[in-house]
C-alpha cells in the first residue's frame, strides 16, 4: 500500500504532517493522544482496507505527534488549536463532501469540530463515551502527572503504561503539557443537536473514557458498533476497519 506524505503549514506557522492513501470519497481520521496516523491508522492495515472500500483516507499527525512540528513556545498553543489545525486543513484541501473519524483524543477533537459547525457526511466518535466528552478534567490532570512523574512511576503505577506509550512514540514532555491545556470544555449540549449519523465505535471492555453505548444513546442519529478489546488493544484489531467500513457504506 503506498502511503504519500505531505505538508499543512498551519496558521500560526506550524508544519502539520498529513499522510494519505487511497482513491474516491475523502476520509478525514484523527489519531489518539501520544500516538499517530501510522500508530493508529496505517501500522495495522486499517487504512488499506478503507482504501480498498473506496476512500481517500488523509490521516493528519497532530502537533507534537508524529511527524509533525512540536513548539513548544506557549503561543502555540491557544483554546482548542487542534480544532483549529484541522479545520484549516479541510479549508486548504477544499473538503465538502467527506467523511470524519477520530479515535480517543482524535474522537474529542472531531466531537469539537461537530460542535462548532464543520458538518462531514458521517462521523465516527471511536474509543470514547459519554462521561470523556463532558468530563476532561480528570484525563487532563492523569495526563499531566504522567508527564510530570515519567522519570519517577515504575511498573504498576496506573501511569506506566502512558508513561512508557509516550516515550516510546517520542513525544516532547515540554510541548505535550502545552498542547493538554489547550483543550477547552466541550459543549455535550451542542454535540446532542448535531443532526447527522454518527458511529461511536469502542472496543466492547473499553470503558477509559466512560460509557460507549450511552454516548451513542444520547446523540441526535447515534449508532454504538462494538469490536473487541479495550482502549490500548482495540485499535490494534482487523474488526475496527471492518466496523468503519460498514458505518461508512450504510
Amino acid at each position: 500500500m503506498a502511503i504519500d506524505s505531505s505538508e499543512y503549514i498551519a496558521s500560526d506557522g506550524t508544519v502539520i504532517a498529513v499522510h494519505e492513501t487511497g482513491q474516491g470519497r475523502p476520509l478525514l481520521l484523527l489519531h489518539g493522544l501520544f500516538s499517530s496516523a501510522d500508530m493508529n491508522w496505517i501500522r495495522f492495515g486499517h487504512a488499506e482496507k478503507l482504501a480498498a472500500a473506496g476512500y481517500n483516507v488523509i490521516m493528519p499527525d497532530f502537533r507534537v505527534h508524529g511527524d509533525s512540528e512540536a513548539p513548544v513556545s506557549p503561543d502555540a498553543y491557544p483554546s482548542d488549536i487542534l480544532v483549529e489545525d484541522m479545520a484549516g486543513l479541510i479549508a486548504e484541501r477544499g473538503l465538502e463532501r467527506f467523511d470524519l473519524g477520530g479515535f480517543s483524543l482524535g474522537a474529542r477533537t472531531a466531537a469539537k469540530m461537530l460542535t462548532r459547525g464543520i458538518r462531514p457526511q458521517r462521523a465516527m466518535l471511536m474509543g470514547m463515551g459519554w462521561e470523556g466528552l463532558g468530563g476532561w478534567g480528570d484525563r487532563l490532570q492523569f495526563f499531566v502527572d504522567a508527564i510530570d512523574r515519567r522519570d519517577a512511576v515504575s511498573q504498576g503505577d496506573p501511569h506506566w503504561m502512558a508513561v512508557n506509550f509516550m516515550k516510546s512514540q517520542k513525544i516532547d514532555p515540554v510541548a505535550a503539557r502545552l498542547l493538554l491545556h489547550s483543550f477547552g470544555d466541550l459543549d455535550t449540549d451542542a454535540l446532542t443537536d448535531v443532526d447527522l449519523p454518527i458511529g461511536v465505535i469502542c472496543g466492547a471492555d473499553d470503558t477509559d473514557n466512560g460509557s460507549a453505548p450511552e454516548l451513542a444513546r444520547r446523540l441526535r442519529d447515534g449508532s454504538y458498533i462494538a469490536v473487541p478489546g479495550e482502549h490500548m488493544s482495540s485499535v490494534t484489531k482487523p474488526e475496527l476497519a471492518s466496523a468503519m467500513v460498514r458505518f461508512l457504506s450504510e
